[in-house]
């Protein structure tokens, strides 16, 4: 388990838990940052802070003190062995298709 401020652009992680007063934690859970949803870290600022993250089709700038209260997990469990993405088990997947998250994460490179 690691914090979702770690994660790289174009990397993906299932969240775990935030860790945050209860006013900023409900906020961003309104908006998808639910414990199981998979979040892809899109882009970072010219100065590393904030960073864009997309979970569940939407795309949020976290600070990257907020980022580090937010645990996640590794998903590449959630690949068949194909490499294909799994609607059943993949929230990002069931939410848009492959090549829609494949050209996000290359233009925000």
């Amino acid at each position: 388990m690691s914090i979702l401020s770690d994660l790289t652009v174009g990397e993906r992680g299932i969240l775990v838990s935030l860790e945050l007063p209860e006013n900023v934690q409900n906020h961003l859970m309104h908006m998808g940052f639910v414990p199981g949803s998979c979040v892809v870290a899109l882009r970072r600022a010219p100065a590393g802070d904030p960073t864009v993250y997309c979970v569940d089709g939407l795309e949020i700038a976290l600070r990257h003190e907020t980022a580090e209260a937010i645990r996640v997990r590794p998903c590449a469990a959630h690949h068949t062995a194909a490499g294909a993405q799994n609607p059943a088990t993949d929230p990002v997947a069931s939410e848009a298709p492959a090549d829609q998250e494949k050209a996000l994460v290359e233009a925000a490179q």
